[in-house]
């Protein structure tokens, strides 16, 4: 029965051209049509949808015709499966056709599956492994294909900072000759430079794609449009960040001119959003960001710009008042993360949830809305830093200090391992070391790095290696002190530095510097040499001048007694200035020197002796006033007093008085 079944197929086929597959598709049709069980023609007709780019079809033979059908076709499963978006599953299937002798083609579909999910450290070892392996007979093309498609897995290494030494040892880092012959070559290679931040260097690079695919044999005018297209986004985006606008524009509108794919189209209209100079209805933006949001499963943007796109999502959201929904988007994001994430994307969402919680309030209007989050999320970090932050911006670094200080309490406390590398991250513990060092509590600096330093020695492997930033940190902050224990525990500190990496010339330093007044047998002749030469550290000192010069010394003034007077000074006669002549007054034109001058005209009026107030009440306050008049004795007057009050006692003052007797 499978002989015959196989002569009717072949006999189907041998009626149908090789490259029309829909009449192949015809021809296996007719063929399940008669048995369904008949693989040669399930085989067919999956191969056939396949080259007829109907995948989500070709996958669904695939997975009817069952394991029979799934062990003979595992290419194609594995590439069904990479083009329908189910990444995973192609990179499982593909990589267990690899193992079993799928071929070249089965490792090939590995590293694509590998790299699409963003697994760049794999598709780079699947990559290295085929250029390493014989071509089997393949050619330039090959080679010149593997080439492009590694220098876009170095370009996306660079952007993953966790990754960047993997990328290092397979690839160089350095633009070659090779990488300026194909526009491909040199498009990844820009890609590549700009991660790094390179953007000098990738504008140049991307004119040279731009020009090497225009003057392109190989491509039809359609083809041309259609890889210049993201080129020219590029060179809108490296313009932009060399402060180019006016050409950044100009290109821009020449690619508005242009058809592109849709996550072209959605990328080039949100950098359109961004070079915007005037103010746009913030309700208009975001409709027409939505609009071409939606991609295709096989035109997702990568994880790092897909993130950016969602974070200016939400960031017109805001500007719509749509704080509610922004809220309750980005908190599910949050919680599905693990607890305490130091990822920078969790960060981020955190800080877009406090400010849809916030309604656009700052200052101290702000941090009101945001401190109750605090209590029901006790573990966010990117919460309590945001708070923080907003503290610091109003200058009140005593509240900042204890909110961070208390959160960090709370991670140690929570009595979950997981949360302690969030704990003692760099980030969050050179912030609490920035605020210790605003108030000069340089005690306390040394005291955090120094607990932060020990708990990632002790809690340090080769594939999670501790800090270096954060070690450097505490090594020099424990060389500030004095202590022995301080200096020993400094000298471990560099000694862990030194072990990660032996060129490391700032932990040599510090290592010996530690090392010198506590233990010198412990500082090898390898780390001394790392040090700067002191013919070199003083080889632009001229050492006669400073002789010449004499030794530098501050002689504190003498100061004089606190009751001496001042000298007055010694001036020679001739050197003395000449005394300010006062101004005369010249008489009034009425005066007459014959008229005798008032003696008392230097008194106030009411003190000279002529003086009359007028009415009643004045010339009685004026009577009781005695000054400058003669006071009259007063002592008649006091005897009189005494002679009335003795008098008016009565009897029983004169008993009183004989008892005293």
């Amino acid at each position: 029965m499978a002989a015959s079944t196989g002569n009717s197929l072949a006999a189907l086929l041998s009626q149908t051209h090789l490259d029309d597959h829909d009449e192949i598709l015809k021809a296996a049709n007719a063929q399940l049509a008669k048995s369904k069980s008949d693989v040669d023609a399930q085989h067919v007709r999956a191969v056939a949808l396949l080259k007829l780019d109907r995948f989500d079809d070709a996958l669904r033979q695939i997975e009817q015709g069952g394991d029979a059908l799934k062990k003979r076709v595992p290419l194609e499963h594995a590439y069904a499966l990479y083009k329908t978006g189910k990444l995973a599953d192609a990179e499982q299937v593909a990589a267990s056709a690899a193992t079993s002798n799928g071929g070249r083609g089965a490792q090939h579909v590995l590293a694509q599956a590998t790299y699409r999910g963003e697994n760049f450290a794999r598709a780079a070892d699947v990559y290295k492994e085929l250029a390493t392996r014989p071509q089997d007979g393949e050619g330039f093309e090959h080679y010149n294909d593997l080439r492009i498609n590694r220098l876009a897995v170095d370009a996306q290494l660079q952007w993953q900072p966790s990754h960047g030494k993997l990328a290092e040892k397979w690839s160089s880092g350095k633009v070659g000759r090779e990488d300026l012959e194909a526009f491909e070559t040199a498009y990844n290679a820009a890609c590549s430079s700009i991660a790094c931040g390179e953007f000098g260097q990738g504008e140049m690079l991307l004119k040279r794609a731009k020009d090497l695919c225009l003057a392109s044999e190989d491509l039809t005018e359609e083809d041309k449009k259609a890889e210049i297209m993201p080129i020219l986004i590029q060179q809108i985006y490296v313009l932009h960040k060399l402060r180019k606008f006016d050409e950044a524009a100009k290109l821009a509108d020449e690619v508005s001119l242009q058809e592109y794919d849709p996550s072209t189209k959605h990328i080039a209209r949100v950098n359109g959003m961004v070079r915007a100079t005037e103010d746009t209805n913030p309700y208009l933006s975001s409709r027409s960001m939505q609009q071409s949001a939606d991609l295709p499963v096989s035109d997702k943007p990568f994880a790092f710009q897909s993130n950016i796109l969602d974070h200016n999502t939400y960031v017109m959201d805001l500007s719509s008042n749509k704080h509610r929904g922004v809220a309750s988007t980005t908190l599910n994001k949050i919680a599905a993360d693990p607890v305490a994430s130091t990822h920078p994307i969790t960060a981020s969402l955190s800080v877009v949830n406090a400010a849809a919680h916030a309604k656009g309030a700052r200052g101290r209007a702000g941090i009101k809305e945001l401190l109750p989050l605090i209590n029901k999320r006790p573990h966010d970090v990117g919460l309590a830093l945001t708070i923080v932050q907003i503290y610091v911006n109003e200058g009140n670094y005593g509240a900042a200090t204890p909110l961070l200080e208390n959160f960090l309490v709370r991670l140690e406390n929570s009595g979950n391992p997981d949360v302690l590398p969030t704990r003692f991250a760099p980030g969050v513990v050179g912030t609490l070391a920035a605020l210790y060092a605003h108030a000069g509590r340089r005690g306390s600096v040394r005291q955090e790095l120094t607990k932060a330093a020990n708990y990632w020695l002790s809690n340090s492997s080769p594939a999670t290696p501790p800090p270096a930033s954060l070690l450097h940190a505490a090594g020099a902050a424990l060389l500030e002190s004095s202590q022995p224990a301080d200096l020993e525990q400094a000298g471990k500190i560099f000694s862990a530095l030194l072990a990660a990496d032996s060129s490391n010339r700032g932990a040599a330093a510090g290592l010996v510097a530690a090392y010198a007044s506590t233990h010198p047998d412990k500082i090898e002749a390898a780390q001394l040499d790392a040090l700067t030469p002191v013919a070199r550290l003083i080889s632009d000192v001229d050492v006669d001048a400073l002789e010449s010069a004499g030794v530098a010394t501050t002689v504190a003034p003498s100061q004089p007694p606190a009751s001496a007077k001042r000298a007055a000074p010694k001036d020679k006669p001739d050197e003395r200035k000449n005394k300010k002549m006062r101004k005369s007054r010249m008489p009034k034109k009425d005066f007459d020197p014959n008229k005798k001058v008032d003696a008392e005209r230097w008194l106030p009026m009411r003190d000279r002796s002529y003086y009359k107030p007028k009415g009643r009440k004045g010339k009685l306050r004026q009577a009781g006033l005695t000054q400058g008049g003669v006071v009259a004795d007063e002592k008649p007057q006091q005897q009189q007093q005494q002679q009335q009050a003795s008098g008016g006692g009565g009897g029983a003052n004169k008993k009183k008085k004989k008892g005293k007797r």
